[in-house]
């Protein structure tokens, strides 16, 4: 399975950052409930263990809330290796608009 790790620096401090990621992750699974099914979310303090499965295939990682930067690494099905960089991007992407 091709894996992937990134590092998205914040401002907002752990608190809020956390906040903002868990109201991001509440949305994004109500409006691709169509497409997203078999979600895993396990939040310890500031780290949650996730997966999910899309058409069939299977995702999983974790991410870490620091206080200046968050943490992202996972695995992505081998189907979606000729888009590993466009994944990334766009989690990269959403990321950043989130946690500005």
């Amino acid at each position: 399975m091709p894996k992937f790790n990134m590092k998205i620096p914040h401002k907002l401090g752990q608190d809020e950052a956390l906040k903002r990621i868990r109201v991001f992750l509440g949305k994004m699974k109500e409006q691709y409930a169509d497409l997203i099914c078999d979600v895993s979310e396990q939040w310890k303090e500031n780290s949650c263990q996730f997966s999910f499965s899309v058409m069939r295939f299977s995702a999983s990682g974790s991410m870490t809330v620091d206080p200046v930067e968050l943490s992202i690494s996972g695995s992505l099905p081998l189907v979606a290796l000729p888009l590993k960089g466009k994944i990334e991007s766009i989690i990269r992407e959403r990321a950043e608009k989130l946690l500005v």
